[in-house]
């Protein structure tokens, strides 16, 4: 990651910390563009300038980042609902629809975003396409029983799949699944169409296409932070 890379992931998590509130409970997603609100967050919780807001953590990182930038956090089982999730993505179409899960956590994102009132996505510019699948690979959170026939079952869909490792051995998300990372040459040309397909598929948990699920994008470039809001 280049400096300037990070300085735009931090302006864009300083304007996602305007959207907090006093009292509110925010879902907290995961990521080096989330590790930067976490930090501004505990700042202005310790400063005073926001109180009695608490988070609930996308996963065992966000957790371990937050209570060392003092941000108290519940679970979702007490809270239920949210009234604000701040999350990255790797991929934003111009439509906010997204594909995330690059970091392992998308499972408990996606729970996380499904909860909350509103789904605010910070970003670099770098992360806007025009196109799903044609900047990052589509993650799909698979069981680690039979993984090889969804493997078959993408590739004969045109995507190049490969089992995520992590140190010579497959990677398992904080659930202990398995990710398979799909790369589509050309991009997504039905997103949905294939998100349907595979919630039908006995095996797999979850996959990295968030469709219809983001509020707002905040999108940071040399300019400054452009904000594009979804058509309700």
């Amino acid at each position: 990651m280049t400096e300037d890379t990070d300085r735009l992931k931090r302006d864009a998590a300083r304007a996602a910390l305007e959207e907090v509130r006093d009292g509110m409970v925010l879902g907290l997603g995961t990521g080096s563009t989330v590790a930067h609100f976490l930090e501004l967050l505990g700042a202005a919780l310790a400063d005073g300038d926001l109180t009695e807001v608490k988070g609930v953590p996308s996963s065992v990182r966000t957790g371990r980042e937050s209570r060392a930038a003092g941000i108290p956090l519940v679970t979702l089982d007490d809270v239920q609902t949210l009234d604000l999730t701040v999350d990255g993505a790797d991929e934003v179409s111009p439509e906010l629809d997204l594909i995330k899960g690059m970091g392992g956590a998308l499972l408990r994102e996606k729970m996380v975003a499904q909860a909350s009132r509103r789904f605010v996505v910070i970003a670099d510019e770098g992360k806007a396409v025009e196109r799903l699948g044609l900047r990052s690979p589509l993650p799909v959170e698979v069981v680690d029983w039979g993984w090889q026939v969804h493997a078959r079952w993408l590739e004969a869909r045109g995507a190049d799949v490969r089992l995520r490792q992590k140190e010579d051995l497959p990677f398992r998300s904080d659930n202990g699944n398995f990710i398979l990372d799909c790369v589509f040459p050309d991009g997504l040309p039905d997103p949905t169409g294939l998100a349907e397909d595979l919630r039908h598929r006995a095996g797999v948990v979850v996959t990295g296409l968030f469709l219809g699920m983001a509020d707002r994008a905040l999108l940071a470039g040399p300019d400054g932070v452009r904000s594009l809001e979804r058509d309700r």
